[in-house]
């Protein structure tokens, strides 16, 4: 079942464009990767598909179901979540508040004692914390709540931006763990957006490659990472592939 779909979206900032008509599927309980370099368009593209952003064409499809012009929050109540680059978390409340919010959308449906319990136990450092303010965590623990706060939403689609950037390997490997692990066990679907192009083709089902807002190279994560001209660009050195594969092992 195709749970995303996105079709010849673009997206423009004045006479820059930034997203230029980009297609792709995603599967139910598949991770694609996005990848590409700063500029390429691959958080612009995402905004789009949350609704963020208004498309200047295009089309977004959830489940089978056009979104056309749906609002951000009713994407969410239909089971759409993103975690921005910057996490976006209320730095003036508490760990445990923040999370709270992540049932805002769907209160009816959750049961937020129950979906609390599940988010301490994938994020044990959290309950630790949870009531310090959010502004006083580390980088990781602050990715840690916003991650944590998408999924007490039980979304259908979760969308990743640079989840990894900023963060020491060890908290990378222990949230893409998480992430990987909810799409196992539970089906879900994952859009991943990450500067750590190897990272993201080792945990990918399919990865496309972005370039000046177009997809340019697609296929599995093993077939990009394979890819000579993709690797010697985006791939990094040897030295830094043995680092970033250090820091993956366990993913």
């Amino acid at each position: 079942m195709t749970m995303l779909e996105v079709e010849a979206l673009s997206v423009s900032y004045g006479r820059i464009q930034a997203v230029n008509g980009i297609s792709f599927k995603v599967a139910q309980g598949d991770l694609v990767s996005l990848i590409g370099a700063n500029g390429a368009g691959k958080t612009t593209l995402l905004k789009a598909v949350m609704g963020a952003l208004l498309a200047d064409a295009g089309a977004v499809s959830l489940a089978g179901v056009d979104l056309g012009r749906t609002p951000v929050e009713e994407r969410v109540r239909r089971g759409m979540y993103l975690v921005p680059e910057k996490r976006s978390l209320f730095n003036s409340m508490t760990v445990q508040e923040n999370l709270e919010l992540g049932t805002y959308a769907n209160r009816a449906k959750l049961n937020f004692a129950q979906e609390l319990k599940r988010i301490y136990a994938l994020f044990p450092i959290l309950e630790e914390r949870k009531a310090q303010l959010a502004g006083t965590l580390s980088g990781g623990q602050q990715q840690m709540v916003a991650i944590g706060r998408a999924l007490i939403a039980r979304p259908k689609v979760l969308l990743l931006d640079e989840p990894s950037i900023g963060l020491a390997p060890l908290i990378v490997q222990q949230i893409m763990n998480v992430i990987v692990e909810h799409k196992r066990q539970e089906g879900l679907t994952v859009v991943l957006v990450e500067q750590n192009a190897r990272l993201a083709l080792r945990v990918a089902d399919r990865a496309y490659l972005i370039e000046l807002g177009r997809i340019v190279k697609q296929g599995t994560g093993p077939e990009l990472a394979g890819d000579p001209q993709l690797s010697a660009i985006y791939l990094g050195s040897a030295s830094a592939t043995r680092e970033s594969a250090n820091a993956s092992t366990a993913v």
